[in-house]
């Protein structure tokens, strides 16, 4: 199905709106930490007269809580796909219609009828990538195409290893390192998995977002990370390399939402109808260094991303990645169990 607006008219009409009504004034954009381009927030603030504040998250389930509490003052959100259900059913969400907006033409096809959101009526691309190894070859030389790596770290790496502290992306890894599926409920596999991360969690030496620093520094010697903080960090340090867990490993996007209890919902629009213009989706992939939804970005993409290792997968680990998905809420409460005997 063709979602873009089909009445140039109608689409003049809504930018002239949402452009007189908001030339001025405030916008609070939520998101994750080190994940928001200062040089797209300065553009934006100096195109519309709107003063932007950027307040950070450190994983879904704190940006979940956060919002459903009220009172956030917040705008704008950016959670991942396998959370979009939950905001959408539980009525978080503005059905802000950004695919009547003039630049969701933009949007790669791949991108439009996703399933968290089928047509874009409440969410726009912001980035996407994966969960993958960073090892500083220095200290390991081994194989890193698996998640071993962290599951059954080899002796080098014992004490050195920092995993993302996002329950979903872990759990996805070591469901799959055990020979499971995603959204599994076979209590006997959920068992071996969370006996494996008890076992393997004091051989690592940290689970927090510190990576594009600690890793280029030697602090940490191996990550399990997503891909653009590890190409971050081997801007930083040659010595760092990227791998893809054979037994499988997850791929998000997180996509730019409205808050339901908004308050500048005006200057929130114009952000969504800003960031989908391939330069200005450029800059935030710049940045974060992660792929974006945005057709004709890539052209204004930094060079270093054009074949870099951790976002061009190799042909032979193609078939382990697998979307994110939402599990149903039975299975979700079980993982939940999971992470919280694990982080005891």
């Amino acid at each position: 199905m063709n979602w873009k607006i089909s009445i140039a008219s109608a689409a003049i009409a809504f930018l002239g709106l949402a452009g007189s009504a908001a030339a001025e004034g405030a916008l609070n954009i939520y998101n994750w930490g080190d994940y928001t381009s200062p040089e797209l927030i300065k553009k934006f603030e100096q195109k519309y007269n709107v003063k932007v504040t950027v307040t950070d998250y450190d994983s879904n389930d704190t940006a979940l809580s956060k919002i459903r509490a009220g009172g956030h003052g917040f705008d704008i959100a950016v959670p991942s796909a396998n959370y979009m259900p939950i905001w959408i059913k539980e009525g978080l969400l503005l059905e802000a219609r950004p695919d009547q907006m003039d630049n969701f033409k933009n949007v790669d096809e791949r991108w439009v009828n996703v399933p968290w959101d089928p047509g874009r009526h409440y969410s726009v691309p912001w980035q996407w990538g994966l969960s993958g190894i960073g090892i500083n070859k220095k200290v390991y030389s081994g194989d890193i195409n698996t998640s071993a790596i962290f599951l059954d770290p080899p002796k080098e790496l014992i004490g050195k290893i920092n995993v993302e502290p996002e329950m979903n992306d872990v759990l996805f890894a070591t469901i799959r390192y055990l020979g499971g599926e995603w959204c599994t409920s076979d209590k006997e596999l959920l068992k071996k998995v969370r006996d494996k991360l008890i076992e393997a969690k004091p051989k690592w030496l940290a689970m927090d977002y510190s990576v594009t620093e600690k890793l280029p520094s030697g602090d940490y010697a191996a990550v399990y990370y997503w891909n653009g903080a590890i190409l971050r960090s081997r801007l930083k340090n040659p010595d760092i390399a990227f791998g893809y867990p054979k037994e499988g490993y997850p791929i998000f996007m997180d996509s730019v939402v409205i808050l339901k209890d908004a308050k500048n919902v005006e200057n929130a629009k114009l952000f969504l109808n800003f960031i989908m213009e391939p330069e200005n989706a450029a800059l935030i992939s710049g940045f974060a260094k992660y792929a974006n939804g945005i057709k004709g970005s890539d052209k204004f993409m930094p060079p270093e991303m054009k074949d870099a290792p951790e976002l061009v997968v190799p042909p032979q680990f193609e078939k382990a990645g697998e979307f994110l998905a939402a599990c149903s809420p039975e299975v979700s409460q079980l993982y939940a169990r999971i992470w919280t005997d694990v982080n005891k």
